[in-house]
């Protein structure tokens, strides 16, 4: 970890920002001998070897070897680059020798089908394009400058403006939304925004548990490498994984040891349904979620898991039994998660609740009309913050819809309550206009899986006629379905569901049905896929098919 003199040479730093940490942490006088990255042999290096860590020195040498060849192609500051792998360590070499050039790598998910994975790379309007050998012949059709593999890459003379000195708005990485709606949005964010968070973190503390980092976040996403980044700030060792399976996640714990894990809900969600007590999790001491809210009963298995350090009523630090799990609210345009909930054993601030926005945040529940509502009562959530994307690449359109009384709606519904504690309860998309009232699936499923321990997991969808909009936003009607994840097929689960929801006053549902977990239609960053569920639904008739 660092010092405090590193902690107020960073901060002094008018020049750092999110595409120049590795030359800012080498001008720092960091030592280039110090492990930094670990890769788990998904890549593949210029000298054709799957290097397990790559130390601060050999990084930088990796970077100017692709930033040489990069520039050898013609690409040239503020040219986007296509970045298409499963390896999370690739995206990050590339993230780092393009904006060394002042470039712009465009991440594309490896799990996006690849139709839509053309034409979203077709709107970047890219000079060229990076792959994986999965996705390389599929990215080829498209005819650009270069398509090329780590393969290809060799060493090329750097320019001789080499790094690139880069502004505060100038644009350093394009990644896209989850794409739960259609095709993903191309989501900028600049030399500023994507640090800002981070930074502002580091004047408040370095951070407890922050030693050693495991990200679990998909690669393809601009919060992983925001995380790294802070990492190589922190001096912190990285572990870059490229799988955010549960069981995989659980196995990187026992191997790498960290101290805190970053995650989304979906991961967390798949390691605390495992079978913990049969895994070695001493060294953790945090969770930090972003994306969607996570669940109650999967924060209550993790928080469980490890230690965490904290200062006792004789102003001396103690080490207390179970973690910490930060719940986070945000997404790929708001740059960090801009709620903030943290969990620990004992605490109780459950129910969807995500807490206060982050102090350099702002956060509103607003009317249809963009009038911000007074507690207790649901409208769309919306947010202002320096973190956010200035918008999408090369659709204004989009991005300007999402504006509402000077706030950018984030897609959720949500209230807050009289102390200005935010709950989230749905996705407007998710949300079913039913006879008995709305169900909100996202609460739904909270409570499912609090109330009912034999899941593992539930889904709530709607299911409605062709053409009937039984959303927040339609005005038809429509019934919701709920599917559960359990091993025990023969009750009545139908019955089982409604007595709780009836229990606690909450809209009940037409049917509870099992579903495997392999049968849960999920996008390219793990989230579920509700409206293909509710189109298999409407197609099948309410069966399971």
């Amino acid at each position: 970890m660092i010092t405090k003199e590193d902690r107020a040479r960073i901060l002094a730093d008018r020049e750092l920002g999110a595409g120049n940490v590795l030359h800012r942490v080498k001008e720092y006088g960091y030592p280039l001998d110090e492990p930094a990255l670990w890769t788990g042999g998904t890549w593949l290096a210029p000298d054709g070897t799957r290097p397990e860590v790559l130390t601060l020195g050999e990084l930088h040498e990796i970077v100017e070897t692709y930033a040489g060849w990069f520039h050898a192609q013609g690409v040239r500051p503020r040219d986007p680059v296509a970045i298409q792998t499963f390896s999370s360590t690739e995206f990050a070499v590339n993230y780092l020798a393009l904006t060394s050039l002042g470039a712009i790598p465009s991440f594309v998910n490896g799990n996006l089908r690849p139709e839509i994975a053309r034409e979203y790379i077709r709107r970047q309007g890219v000079a060229g394009a990076v792959a994986d050998d999965t996705h390389h012949g599929d990215l080829a059709e498209l005819g650009l400058r270069f398509c090329v593999t780590a393969a290809d890459v060799h060493r090329e003379p750097l320019p001789g403006t080499y790094p690139y000195r880069h502004h505060a708005t100038d644009p350093i990485i394009i990644s896209h939304s989850s794409g739960t709606t259609g095709m993903p949005k191309a989501v900028p964010h600049t030399h500023e925004t994507l640090l800002y968070a981070q930074l502002y973190r580091l004047r408040l503390s370095i951070g407890a548990g922050m030693g050693r980092l495991l990200v679990a976040l998909p690669g393809s996403h601009n919060a992983a490498i925001s995380v790294m980044l802070f990492g190589f700030l922190l001096r912190a060792p990285v572990r870059m994984l490229s799988s955010q399976r549960g069981a995989d996640v659980l196995d990187a714990i026992e191997e790498f040891k960290p101290t805190t894990v970053f995650a989304f809900a979906g991961t967390y969600g798949e390691m605390a349904t495992s079978d913990l007590s049969k895994r070695e999790m001493s060294s953790i001491e945090a969770w930090y979620n972003t994306g969607d809210a996570a669940h109650e009963a999967h924060v209550r298995a993790l928080i469980a898991q490890g230690s965490h350090e904290t200062v006792g009523r004789d102003l001396k630090r103690h080490r207390a039994p179970g973690s910490v799990f930060t719940d986070g609210l945000g997404s790929s345009e708001t740059g960090y998660s801009l709620f903030h909930n943290g969990h620990h054993l004992g605490s109780e601030a459950y129910g969807r609740c995500i807490g206060k926005p982050i102090s350099f945040a702002e956060a509103a529940v607003l009317s249809e009309d963009g009038r911000p509502l007074p507690p207790g009562e649901i409208g769309r959530l919306g947010v202002r913050s320096p973190t956010l994307t200035p918008g999408y690449w090369n659709d204004s359109l989009a991005f300007h819809r999402l504006r509402l009384g000077g706030y950018w709606l984030t897609g959720d519904l949500s209230y807050r309550d009289e102390d200005g504690n935010f709950y989230h309860l749905d996705r407007a998309p998710d949300a079913v206009r039913t006879a008995a009232g709305i169900v909100f699936s996202t609460r739904t499923e909270e409570l499912l899986l609090r109330e009912l321990s034999e899941l593992d997991d539930c889904t709530v969808v709607a299911v409605a006629p062709d053409g009937v909009d039984a959303s927040w936003d339609g005005t038809g009607e429509g019934e919701a379905y709920v599917l559960l994840q359990v091993a025990d097929g023969d009750a009545d689960w139908t019955q089982r569901v409604n007595d709780v929801l009836a229990a606690h006053g909450f809209p009940l549902v037409a049917k509870a049905l099992r579903l495997n977990a392999e049968d849960v239609t999920k996008g390219a960053t793990g989230k579920v896929l509700k409206r293909e569920l509710r189109e298999r639904f409407r197609v099948a008739g309410g069966e399971v098919r």
